[in-house]
C-alpha cells in the first residue's frame, strides 16, 4: 500500500466514528452540536440537522475507506483506522460530556 492509503484509512476512521454520535441522536430525535449550531460545536443542532451530518460524515467515510484499501489481511492498515477512530472519538467524548449544560 501506499503512504496515501494510509492517510486516506486514518480519515475513513474519522469521518465513520463522527458520523455514528450524530446520526444516533438525530434519528432518536434528540438535539446535537454540530458545526451549524449558534455557537458552532456547543449549540444544540435539531435532530434533522444531526440525521443530515451524519449522513455526510458516513458518505464521506465511505469513500476514504474505500480509497484507503482497508483490508483484514493488512493488519497496519486496520490500526491506522483504528487510530483515526481512537483520536477523534476520546476528544469528542469530553467535549460532549457537557452538552446538556450549555
Amino acid at each position: 500500500m501506499e503512504w496515501f492509503h494510509y492517510l486516506s484509512g486514518f480519515f475513513a476512521g474519522i469521518f465513520l466514528a463522527n458520523a455514528v454520535p450524530h446520526f444516533i441522536q438525530g434519528i432518536s430525535g434528540n438535539k446535537f452540536p454540530t458545526p451549524f449550531a449558534k455557537p458552532p460545536g456547543k449549540g444544540l443542532s435539531p435532530a434533522p440537522v444531526n440525521v443530515i451530518w451524519g449522513l455526510v460524515n458516513m458518505l464521506i467515510g465511505y469513500c476514504l475507506f474505500r480509497k484507503a484499501e482497508i483490508s483484514m489481511d493488512n493488519t497496519v492498515s486496520m490500526l491506522v483506522l483504528f487510530a483515526g477512530i481512537a483520536v477523534i472519538s476520546i476528544p469528542l467524548s469530553v467535549h460532549f460530556q457537557h452538552k446538556d449544560q450549555a
